[in-house]
């Protein structure tokens, strides 16, 4: 470089060592000496060979600026110098650095001009930059004079702008700041006015404000105080949202939805809502249990709120359980009335959604919204199962609360109806089954009905025991659908009744309409009203119209006519007044005088026709109003159906036992009546003294029969014993035959009603059941009538002196040898017997109205009875001829023409019994041998005597021999 250096200085050229540097010269290569510079000018100049010398560098020599060619060259020497060699290598690089070195300086040479003319413009920038720094530095001394001199004002002037329109900007966000400080006032206002929506808004604006200038210290102080209103109207709109669970307001939960709306907290809303309805029942039922306990206790004792629930409803008494359990129930319909009206809001708002939009915020807004809605609907529709099944817990603890065993029927029942109507409403509510009420009221009922059974059948035998079976007289149209306990089957929820079976048509369209109110509660009561109170008020009102149609309140000659026919001392005036003409639809005429309601009385009772007023006594309607309870408790307590109709069947078959009891079972008459009691009817009655009756030889042990398992199917009750004041024994009554009439005639008319209840006790039987239901019609309600025979038999057995024509009978001297046109005098006194019988009859029938199967029955007994007397009569003789035999038909003729003026019935019955018996006088041997065979109604005495007399005059003593072996044939097989 230095020779380069020295060579452009030769030359009289100037270089400043920065440009030099900037113009990238070749550095590290070796300028050639002045010597080598001669030399190779000195030598001869062949391009070519000169370029070969070049080109036979090696090309490690140009691989990079790094390379260290001695270090390299050195490597190269072998490990044996030669000296020679050396040299020879040595001239050789010589060469090659010489015509390196020629090759750059002619190139040095050949780019001098340019160099020299780039050397000077950098000269010529360099004075050009040095003029351009003074220019600057005048400048900026220029600058500085026009700055004091004219700029410092203006620019003052807009300073002070500017600064003024920043104050202007911090006076209104300070008088915003003051408008925040002071909206607390406000917010309490419209907290006041429950315009949640609008202080919710108020304050997320103010926070939104809030924000805009939290770079204000006062600032945030604020935004804590308004984070503290926030949080105080979330609790104040959680206890309005509390408020809707008791008393729904469509405006109010309007504003509430809407304020949580505007909070982003819609789900929240519904969880906090259902918790909500789960307290409100909770404290709703324990506030009205504690007001009945506290008011019951007398005192202001504050123990009872502390109990639990379940606690508290055992101390509710009998008087106020009622009341309570309808307050109670008219609660939870409040609070399932408010959730119900709570769904439909929700209903509603969803079908007045706006449709959704298009834009991207608009469409999250909207999808957002679609989920808050999904959730709320399937957070309601789970709800309704949830509130149901608390409101069934509450009631349960309630129900089992209190042992409700010695309740009074009619509380029990409106405790049924008010349970029923509350399953009712939850199947409404949530479609449920109501399992927790049922179970609960069924064990209650199961409880209840076993001791009111108990009860009834023990009050049954004392009715029975002192009843004296007068006549309870009831109008012609009298009917048990007319009587209040038979009310509720048309009131029935479920089909009972056929619609032939309908009695009062006009009350069927009023039921209908009641039907109609039933199966939509939630509508008709959504805006006022309450249905459990609405179905007391009901049942008040119904018991009312009972008293104020009920004509024996009001008069005195009817109640007189009343007493006239029931001398039972015992009854009471209230039952008697209770059980006569309730219901009847038709006024009591107050008009009507003695000598009329005389004149009724005996067309209501002549013989076979007149008035077909139904017979029966007060203990008759007394089972027919304990039926009628049954079949109500029945009727809304279906699981326990079959436990009601069993007890149903006992109160029947009870009464049918006592009226075999009291007036058939007669050891001396029944065996001489053959085929009087059935064998249906036999089976009955020893199949009820084995089930129902307790036996008076079973002492103290029998009652070890309730002990054991299905107690209330095994309950016992003692044989019922007739009333000391009812004589049976005096000929002048018929031997108690009108008292007779009025038990078995109440019978019949008990199953008559029994058979109308029937379609309705099939439907409410179990499936699984009913084969017992047809058993007790089929084997026991069906008998009743067949009862007629065994009773009346033994009055037709006192009736005649049967004895007596017997001794007349006997006589008479039957072996005549000549035709009599005269009867004997036993036919007269037979006649006149009858004659006796039938005024006797008509004596009863002036106080009781016989009916005609009784008349036709009691007629058919002694006609039957006095024909066997006669064949027993005849049977006695010990000798007779043709003419005796002939006499005897003219003493039955002329009984028969007399006996069928004083009777209508037809044919006479046994007349073919005598005629026969009569007529077998004149057979012969084999013709007699076959009767013997053939007619086996006779006695084996009556067979015999027939055999003995006929001996002599057409049997002789072997053919005598003969028919006695075949009468003692006959009647082997009966020993």
């Amino acid at each position: 470089m230095q020779k380069i250096k020295s060579l452009m200085a030769r030359q009289g050229l100037k270089s400043p060592q920065e440009s030099i540097a900037d113009l990238s010269p070749v550095e590290d290569f070796r300028i050639p000496s002045k010597e080598e510079m001669r030399e190779m000018r000195e030598q001869p100049i062949d391009p070519q060979a000169e370029q070969e010398i070049i080109n036979s560098i090696q090309e490690v020599y140009y691989s990079n600026d790094s390379f260290d060619m001695v270090q390299h060259e050195l490597e190269k020497l072998p490990p044996e110098l030669n000296l020679q060699e050396l040299e020879e290598y040595r001239d050789k690089l010589k060469r090659q650095q010489a015509a390196v070195s020629k090759k750059v300086a002619d190139l040095i040479l050949e780019k001098q001009p340019s160099y020299v003319k780039e050397l000077e413009r950098v000269t010529s920038l360099q004075t050009n930059l040095q003029l351009a720094a003074v220019i600057c530095t005048n400048a900026r001394r220029q600058l500085s004079i026009s700055k004091e001199d004219f700029t410092e004002a203006s620019l003052g002037l807009l300073a002070n702008q500017r600064r003024r329109h920043l104050l202007t900007g911090l006076l209104k966000s300070l008088r915003t700041i003051k408008t925040l400080q002071r909206t607390d006032v406000r917010l309490s206002e419209m907290l006041e006015e429950e315009d949640y929506p609008g202080a919710i808004q108020l304050c997320l604006e103010c926070q939104k404000a809030a924000s805009t200038f939290k770079h204000y210290s006062c600032i945030s102080e604020l935004n804590s105080k308004l984070q503290d209103t926030l949080e105080q109207i979330e609790e104040q709109l959680d206890v309005a949202l509390s408020k809707t669970c008791k008393h729904f307001d469509v405006s109010h939960y309007t504003r509430v939805q809407l304020a949580y709306t505007l909070l982003e907290k819609t789900q929240t809303a519904m969880d906090q809502l259902h918790m909500h309805f789960t307290q409100a029942i909770h404290n709703t039922v324990f506030q009205v249990v504690l007001g009945y306990v506290e008011l019951c206790a007398g005192n202001a004792d504050t123990k009872f709120q502390k109990m639990q629930y379940k606690d508290l409803c055992t101390h509710i008494t009998q008087d106020s359980y009622v009341p309570c359990l309808s307050d109670l129930c008219k609660a939870l319909w409040e609070v399932m009335l408010s959730y119900h009206r709570t769904m439909q809001w929700h209903e509603e708002q969803d079908k007045e959604e706006p449709p959704p939009t298009t834009d991207e915020a608009g469409a999250a807004d909207t999808e957002e919204a679609v989920v808050d809605h999904s959730y709320v609907k399937k957070k309601l529709e789970h709800g309704l199962t949830r509130i149901w099944q608390e409101v069934q817990l509450k009631v349960k603890a309630y129900l089992l609360g209190t042992d409700m065993s010695n309740f009074k029927y009619d509380d029990f029942i409106v405790v049924l109806d008010v349970i029923s109507r509350l399953m009712q409403v939850g199947e409404e509510f949530c479609g449920s089954k109501s399992e927790l009420l049922q179970e609960s009221i069924k064990r209650q009922s199961v409880n209840y009905f076993k001791n009111y059974h108990r009860t009834r059948l023990e009050e049954l035998r004392m009715f029975l025991e002192n009843e004296t079976w007068e006549l309870c007289p009831v109008k012609s149209n009298f009917n048990i659908a007319q009587l209040h306990e038979f009310k509720f089957m048309g009131q029935s929820r479920s089909p009972s009744v056929s619609p032939s079976r309908q009695v009062l048509s006009s009350q069927d369209q009023v039921l209908s309409s009641k039907d109609q109110e039933v199966l939509s509660l939630f509508q008709h009561f959504s805006q006022e009203g309450n249905p459990f109170e609405r179905h007391i008020d009901n049942k008040d009102e119904e018991t009312e119209d009972v008293l104020a149609s009920n004509g024996y309140e009001s008069d005195e000659l009817e109640k007189c006519v009343y007493q006239d026919y029931d001398s039972d001392s015992d009854v009471p005036d209230e039952l008697k007044q209770d059980y006569v003409d309730e219901q009847t639809g038709d006024v009591p005429l107050k008009s009507a005088s003695r000598e009329t309601l005389r004149s009724r009385k005996k067309s209501d009772y002549s013989l076979n026709k007149g008035s077909n007023a139904p017979i029966l006594t007060n203990t008759t309607l007394n089972v027919i109003r304990l039926v009628g309870k049954y079949i109500q408790m029945m009727n809304i307590l279906k699981p326990i159906a079959f436990d009601v109709i069993h007890c149903v069947s006992q109160l029947f078959d009870y009464y049918l036992y006592a009226v075999y009891t009291f007036f058939g079972r007669n050891d001396m008459y029944e065996s001489s009546g053959p085929g009087l009691i059935s064998s249906r009817l036999r089976t009955t009655l020893n199949r009820i003294q084995e089930s129902l009756i307790q036996m008076d030889s079973l002492g103290e042990g029998s009652s070890s029969v309730h002990g054991g398992p299905g107690e209330d199917r095994k309950e016992k009750v003692p044989s019922p014993h007739l009333s000391q004041l009812v004589v049976l024994t005096a000929s002048e009554t018929l031997y108690g035959l009108a008292q007779r009439v009025v038990a078995t005639e109440s019978l019949v008319f008990l199953a008559e009603q029994f058979e109308f209840l029937q379609s309705h006790l099939d439907t409410m039987m179990p499936a699984a059941k009913k084969p017992f239901l047809q058993q007790f019609y089929s084997q026991t309600v069906s008998t009743a009538s067949e009862l007629r025979k065994p009773i009346y038999w033994v009055v037709a057995a006192k009736a005649l002196d049967y004895e007596q024509m017997l001794l007349l009978m006997a006589g008479v001297k039957w072996d005549i040898r000549e035709i009599m046109s005269q009867h004997n005098v036993y036919v007269d006194v037979l006649l006149k017997e009858f004659e006796e019988f039938n005024k006797r009859l008509g004596d009863v029938s002036r106080h009781v109205r016989v009916p005609l199967p009784v008349s036709n029955v009691l007629w058919e007994h002694c006609i039957r009875l006095a024909n066997r007397t006669l064949v027993e009569g005849y049977g006695n003789v010990k000798k007779c001829s043709n003419e005796g035999r002939a006499l005897m038909q003219l003493d039955f003729q002329q009984f028969l023409m007399k006996l069928e003026k004083l009777t209508d019935m037809r044919p006479i019955p046994d007349k073919d019994f005598v005629e026969t018996y009569i007529k077998a006088y004149y057979l012969t041997e084999n013709d007699m041998e076959q009767f013997i065979k053939n007619h086996r109604e006779y006695s084996m005495k009556q067979l015999a005597n027939l055999v003995n007399v006929c001996l002599g005059s057409h049997i002789n003593k072997k053919a005598r021999q003969k028919l006695l072996a075949a009468i003692d044939d006959i009647d082997r097989p009966k020993r």
